[in-house]
């Protein structure tokens, strides 16, 4: 299940998303040539990623923050650029440039602590923005629960695009990465799953304030809980593609 765009169009240009996501990219550029040599990128990864036992020794404490801009791939790259692109932008009309950006590295650092203290004795190195953006989900479920997203579900050769409320693709999400990680070693590496659970946890307390100045349980109730302004619409198409969300 892959998230394409969103029905909820910004009011507010999004400079620190559309920032992030460059940051992001020519960070993995320069760096890309070495992912082919297996030494130098795990070189490379225990100097600037997060490794927990590292952690642990009071070492590279600076890998909580570097961390959260570092890719193991293109594919990995482009997923989470793509989830920041669909979901970052309203959290940047509702705070304001400044404040999302302290948003992000908040929930980056959040997603960060809950993957060290979950493995602290671990020494796979841990990369990736996904426990940021796991934030921005978080505060997008909190603030947009029915903001409809259209969502890509490939089942072997079955292609089809849903739209459904954000609170199901999310709720799913979430659900999915508590599930995983209960179940997850630190001996399997691949997948951050505690550190996605963080980052979101993170990010609905952190928007947790906002929404009740807002109004809490009313502001949902003014909206049925679908975004305060018109759903952007889009043109149908059979061959499901990204389209820039309009404003």
């Amino acid at each position: 299940m892959f998230p394409l765009r969103d029905h909820n169009p910004s009011n507010r240009t999004p400079y620190v998303t559309w920032a992030l996501i460059a940051i992001n990219v020519v960070v993995f550029a320069s760096y890309s040539s070495v992912l082919s040599n297996d030494r130098a990128v795990q070189a490379f990864f225990y100097d600037w990623a997060l490794v927990p036992a590292a952690v642990s020794q009071g070492q590279d404490l600076h890998g909580f923050l570097t961390s959260m801009f570092l890719h193991g791939g293109w594919m990995h790259l482009g997923g989470n650029m793509l989830f920041l692109w669909i979901f970052g932008d309203n959290l940047e009309d509702i705070l304001g440039h400044v404040r999302y950006l302290l948003f992000y590295l908040a929930g980056g650092l959040a997603a960060a602590m809950a993957q060290y203290l979950a493995e602290p004795y671990s020494m796979v190195p841990m990369v990736g923005a996904s426990g940021a953006i796991a934030g921005v989900m978080g505060g997008y479920l909190l603030m947009f629960p029915k903001a409809r997203v259209d969502i890509l579900v490939i089942i072997v050769f079955f292609f089809r695009v849903f739209s459904v409320p954000a609170w199901v693709m999310l709720g799913f999400w979430f659900a999915m990465q508590l599930i995983s990680g209960a179940s997850a070693t630190a001996e399997t590496g691949g997948v951050a799953y505690w550190a996605h659970a963080g980052g979101f946890a993170m990010g609905l307390v952190l928007m947790l304030p906002v929404w009740l100045r807002r109004g809490g349980p009313g502001f949902w109730s003014r909206n049925a809980g679908h975004p305060p302004h018109p759903e952007a619409i889009y043109a149908r198409s059979n061959v499901p593609k990204v389209t820039r969300k309009r404003r």
